[in-house]
């Protein structure tokens, strides 16, 4: 039998004070929706996601999973109803996209649980710090036998730091009678998925909990709760990377995307700041205040301290990127060097090339990019201004201080400076 994971994300998010819906909201550099669903992609065998009307910037994201619109949003049960005829006879979980850190592991022990077979329904719980307005999960003989939201709660229910975390997973036959039997018969007029624990307790079901990690399922309904994701997942990627062979001098100041990837023996310097789509190689040293972001950095390479690798960036192996320098859409082939404060963009840096101090590749003559291509083993001297498209051959030689605007042979020497006039004060 097949399995589903439904995501609810059709929240607009208000109190993020933001134009965007909460969903769409980065942690780590990807949307919390994604994350959820990357998690879902290695557990279950179809993600469905509902969202709300007019988001089509989710609906992009989604792709090429299935989605549901939930036009009128009356409560998280209907919400789950929208995905209803998705449903199969296999496990359907149910997950929300402002609980972005829940991971595949939790995922599957909501799937072992249910197979275990003593239970018609699985909870999602959590046992966090201080369990706060979270509902609590009443259990009679190792089951659940009810939800208590925190304002319906009496002292002694309160004391239960056992909570409600939101997710659950259930037969898709199961589920779809359950979620037909909410109703709306509550203050706020609104069908809560919450409801379906009475229900399938009603209908002579167990209902059972997991305790999954409290930092797994934090809630992200506000900035400062991002934040505190944020920090969480960093948290967990440096753990990650640590165990894994990455040397970091100081981990608390080294920010991780949420695909970066990471050779072993990488050396990583205090402040480094991984961007999206980022691979590092063996044995390459990343030093201090270096940003990266859309690149590739191959093995025994060495960036910074205080470079920057924009998207596009490739740097070949035992290759070195020195402080102050920036790569943009360029290969830098191996052995190369760009040691101090240049801009090489759009270009093509051959095996064993220099590229000297004040370097800059004119690649923009405002209206079109252009590409420079430097051969094997050239030496471009400081202070000089590639005007693409240009090519310097392997071998070559720029002099300082030039403007190259016209190719340059293979193991020619370029000149493109004025002459050097002095004159004498009187």
């Amino acid at each position: 039998m097949q399995s589903l994971a439904v995501i609810i994300a059709a929240g607009l998010g208000t109190r993020m004070k933001s134009s965007l819906p909460k969903a769409a909201h980065k942690i780590a550099g990807r949307e919390m929706l994604l994350h959820l669903i990357r998690a879902a992609e290695t557990v279950f065998d179809r993600i469905v996601v509902v969202l709300g009307p007019d988001m089509p910037m989710l609906e992009r994201l989604v792709a090429p999973h299935e989605v549901v619109v939930q036009q009128d949003r009356l409560g998280t049960a209907h919400a789950a109803r929208m995905a209803e005829a998705k449903f199969g006879e296999g496990p359907v979980a149910v997950f929300y996209a402002d609980n972005p850190l829940v991971t595949t592991e939790t995922m599957q022990a909501l799937k072992t649980r249910l197979a275990e077979g003593d239970a018609g329904l699985v909870l999602l719980g959590m046992t966090p710090p201080e369990p706060g307005k979270y509902g609590r999960l009443v259990q009679e003989d190792g089951f659940v036998s009810r939800i208590v939201e925190y304002a319906d709660a009496k002292p002694e229910e309160l004391a239960i730091g056992f909570c409600n975390a939101g997710g659950m997973i259930a037969l898709g036959t199961d589920m779809r009678g359950w979620l037909a039997d909410v109703n709306n018969d509550n203050a706020k007029g609104e069908y809560y998925l919450t409801d379906i624990v009475a229900i399938a307790r009603n209908a002579g079901m167990k209902v059972a909990a997991l305790d999954a990690p409290y930092e797994e399922c934090l809630g992200v309904n506000s900035r400062a709760e991002l934040a505190q994701a944020e920090a969480i997942f960093q948290a967990r990627a440096r753990a990650a990377a640590l165990a894994a062979g990455v040397g970091m001098q100081a981990p608390e100041t080294v920010f991780f995307a949420a695909d970066t990837v990471l050779g072993e023996d990488v050396s990583i310097g205090p402040y480094v700041v991984f961007g999206p789509g980022v691979a590092v190689e063996a044995g390459a040293e990343i030093k201090a205040f270096s940003h990266l972001e859309g690149c590739v950095v191959r093995a025994d390479a060495v960036i910074g301290p205080y470079a920057r690798l924009r998207p596009g960036a490739d740097v070949g192996a035992g290759a070195h990127v020195g402080n102050f320098v920036e790569l943009k859409a360029a290969r830098l082939g191996a052995g190369a060097k760009a040691n101090h404060l240049s801009y090489i963009g759009d270009a093509e840096i051959g095996a064993g090339s220099n590229i000297g101090a004040g370097t800059i590749t004119c690649n923009y003559d405002g209206k079109n990019k252009h590409r420079t291509k430097i051969g094997d083993k050239a030496f471009i001297g400081s202070n000089t201004a590639l005007v693409a498209p240009v090519s310097v051959g392997d071998g070559a030689m720029v002099a300082a201080g030039s403007v190259v605007t016209e190719n340059v042979p293979d193991g020619a020497l370029a000149l493109g400076r004025a002459r050097q006039v002095n004159k004498e004060r009187k």
